[in-house]
């Protein structure tokens, strides 16, 4: 009987503890859910600081930095004459000593040259094993684009091409190369925060580009560092880049010494409608430094994300080439 009675009350022992053990198991549950859905999101990727890789020095009547393009092992930055966009140099900047080095015009001799108009952006592409860059140049007459030729630290003057939307002349101040076959460029183009899509014969030194409305890009509401920035929709447009293999676009903006770069995922050439900006990742740079802090081209090398930016204070001109710390692309 004892035996018995033992028994019976370590089998009702066990069976309260389970019963204990499933209404805790029940309460843990709807706490930890409640806490999930109550509690606040991830927090954003964000990065804010920078380290500068070199310097990009007023040379030749050129002071006005413009298009910026990453290449594998050296970074690419446009100077022109402000105001005129008659006359434009090019720095090549190794991306990880800084040695710098003034390209020189292999067409017509020296350091400038007379072609490329504001120079606002411009990609590289690989043609027939030979790097070119493809400039656009904002102007209303002449070309719209024009492209060079370059080996090593020598530059050539390789072809010119007008761009047409709707029949009309077109003035992109954003290009990026998205995909390149055997007979064919692909590109995007931005004007403002409208991207287009264009394409050119692989081998072609002139025609005509139509251009063909993709999508637009959100800018007002996006959030920077989980936050809205009020006056961001009166900040200056920049040049972008288009990380094509992940479909991911960077799209910089700048006011006074503020810039900004807010990131775009899931964007391709069929993309339409309006891209939301990523909730979740944001750049921006508030120099205490310079008055006049103006991020102008953006570019991905190894993961890194690379700028060039017309910088100023009361002692002049800082211009330079940089890398945002810490960030690698997924």
């Amino acid at each position: 009987m004892i035996s018995e009675a033992s028994g019976l009350g370590s089998s009702r022992f066990g069976e309260d503890n389970m019963q204990f053990g499933k209404r805790l198991t029940v309460l843990v549950t709807l706490v930890l859910g409640s806490l999930v859905l109550s509690g606040t999101p991830a927090q954003a990727a964000y990065y804010n600081t920078y380290t500068t890789i070199a310097s990009t020095p007023n040379t030749s009547c050129c002071t006005g930095v413009q298009g910026f393009a990453a290449g594998s092992t050296y970074l690419y930055s446009i100077k022109n004459r402000t105001n005129y966009d008659d006359t434009s140099v090019i720095y090549r900047v190794h991306k990880t000593t800084g040695a710098r080095v003034l390209m020189t015009n292999g067409t017509n001799g020296g350091s400038t040259n007379p072609w490329l108009g504001h120079a606002n952006d411009m990609t590289i592409v690989d043609i027939d094993a030979q790097h070119h860059m493809f400039v656009v140049t904002m102007k209303a007459s002449g070309p719209q684009l024009v492209r060079l030729r370059y080996d090593g630290t020598t530059y050539y003057h390789a072809g010119s091409y007008q761009l047409r939307l709707n029949g009309a002349v077109a003035t992109p101040s954003g290009i990026h190369r998205v995909s390149v076959t055997s007979t064919t460029i692909t590109f995007m183009f931005k004007s403002g925060r409208t991207i287009y899509n264009g394409s050119l014969p692989l081998r072609a030194s002139s025609g005509t580009i139509e251009l063909t409305n993709a999508f637009n890009l959100q800018v007002d509401g996006a959030l920077v560092n989980g936050a809205v920035v009020p006056d961001l929709g009166t900040f200056t447009n920049q040049g972008f880049f288009y990380d094509a293999p992940k479909k991911v676009l960077y799209y910089p903006l700048t006011k006074e010494n503020r810039s900004i770069v807010l990131v775009y995922r899931n964007v391709s050439p069929t993309t339409t409608g309006t891209a939301p900006a990523a909730a979740d990742l944001s750049f921006r740079i508030t120099s205490s430094a310079y008055t006049f802090f103006e991020i102008e081209g953006v570019g991905i090398s190894d993961g890194k994300l690379y700028f060039n930016t017309n910088r100023a204070n009361s002692s002049g001109a800082h211009d330079a080439i940089h890398v945002f710390d810490g960030y690698v692309a997924a």
